[in-house]
């Protein structure tokens, strides 16, 4: 069982403590689902997670007008990782892929969260480009003005969800400006004529990806998200919501790995005696435990601070996402470890984490890239 110590900590409330509880049991019902279909695995996950009303916790409430509570989402997805790495993917990105909506859309575009919060509905956010990574303002997909429409024209890659989505933000160029100030946001429906899967990418932890050709696709002037010249700042802040989130996953993935090798070091035998008799051993369980609640305290940190009505927590976030996803490898690695042969051996949980925990490390901010963020904030105070 995984010590659930830190729901007692005063960055958390009460209904965060029920939350919890009720996912808990949730989850051992549930999960894991079968993942032998991956694209099949994740419609059924959203389905699942929709029915049961998890994914209202992805975006504004469109009837209420509610924010998105950080702290929910952090323990949404550190619970679902520490169960099933496809169920947390399939639940942060149905709120990845309408975060944009969620703090942006008008009332019109916002109608489309009943769809996403039902399960109803797939989304993906589009950023990444084959030429631009961790450097967004320079992406190259153009949105051009026709009058009664926008025509995009481009390509996106490593977008998750690519392939079974039913709607993607897009972020693209509009106008002559270079830079971060050139980009606008849009929502394009997947069915909408000159949208091509390219390929479909596969990854070392199975996930829906893909490789996305715009050409000449029209959509409406509806289909702006906020003004032109916002889709950097929306990006922006939509990863410094989520991106803390990230670090709950990995959360969730290390402390799936400590729980598997506390079983294997107090059943497992060597010299004649538990494996946790030995002293090595204790020291690599006290690093696991250490690691695990430092990254918490930073993760919960960052969330408490944006619910609690902060515009940015951007250095927070960094901070968590990066160390919370550096110490989950860690965490994971020394977990493999202590299972020695079977901890390589395909199909074992702590085998499945060490391919689950790698692309934490890379997505939404690789973490040389969230150096730079906090070193940047730190100068600048």
């Amino acid at each position: 069982m995984a010590d659930t110590t830190f729901l007692e900590w005063p960055f958390l409330e009460e209904k965060h403590r029920t939350l919890a509880a009720k996912l808990e049991a949730w989850a051992q019902i549930n999960l894991p689902v079968d993942h032998s279909d991956v694209d099949r695995a994740c419609r059924e996950l959203v389905s699942l997670l929709g029915l049961a009303g998890w994914l209202d916790y992805t975006s504004v409430n469109p009837d209420t007008g509610d924010a998105i509570d950080v702290r929910s989402l952090c323990i949404i997805r550190e619970t679902l990782a520490r169960h099933d790495g496809l169920a947390d993917f399939a639940f942060a990105m149905q709120g990845l892929g309408t975060g944009a909506l969620s703090l942006f859309g008008t009332l019109e575009q916002q109608t489309l969260l009943k769809g996403t919060r039902s399960g109803m509905l797939v989304s993906a956010f589009a950023l990444t480009e084959p030429e631009t990574g961790s450097d967004a303002a320079r992406l190259a997909t153009s949105a051009e003005d026709c009058g009664d429409c926008y025509v995009l024209n481009g390509e996106k890659t490593w977008i998750s969800n690519g392939g079974i989505a039913d709607y993607y933000t897009v972020f693209a160029r509009t106008g002559n400006i270079a830079g971060a100030k050139g980009i606008s946001a849009f929502m394009v429906m997947a069915d909408t004529p000159g949208l091509e899967v390219v390929e479909r990418l596969e990854a070392v932890a199975p996930h829906p990806l893909a490789h996305l050709r715009f050409n000449h696709v029209k959509v409406p002037k509806s289909a702006l998200i906020g003004e032109e010249g916002q889709g950097f700042k929306i990006a922006m802040s939509v990863l410094d919501v989520f991106r803390a989130s990230v670090g709950a996953a990995a959360l969730g993935f290390a402390r799936r790995a400590l729980e598997e090798s506390l079983s294997r070091v107090t059943s497992r035998k060597i010299f004649d005696a538990p494996m946790a008799d030995l002293q090595m051993v204790q020291g690599h369980i006290a690093d696991m435990a250490l690691e695990i609640d430092a990254a918490a305290l930073l993760v919960y940190r960052a969330a408490w601070k944006k619910d609690s009505g902060a515009v940015r927590i951007t250095r927070e976030a960094a901070m968590a996402k990066l160390y919370a996803t550096e110490a989950g490898q860690r965490v994971i690695d020394q977990a493999v470890q202590l299972h020695g042969g079977d901890g390589v051996r395909r199909g074992t949980i702590v085998e499945s984490l060490y391919r689950e925990i790698r692309a934490l490390r890379i997505y939404e901010g690789a973490s040389d890239v969230q150096k730079v963020v906090i070193a940047r904030s730190v100068i600048a105070n």
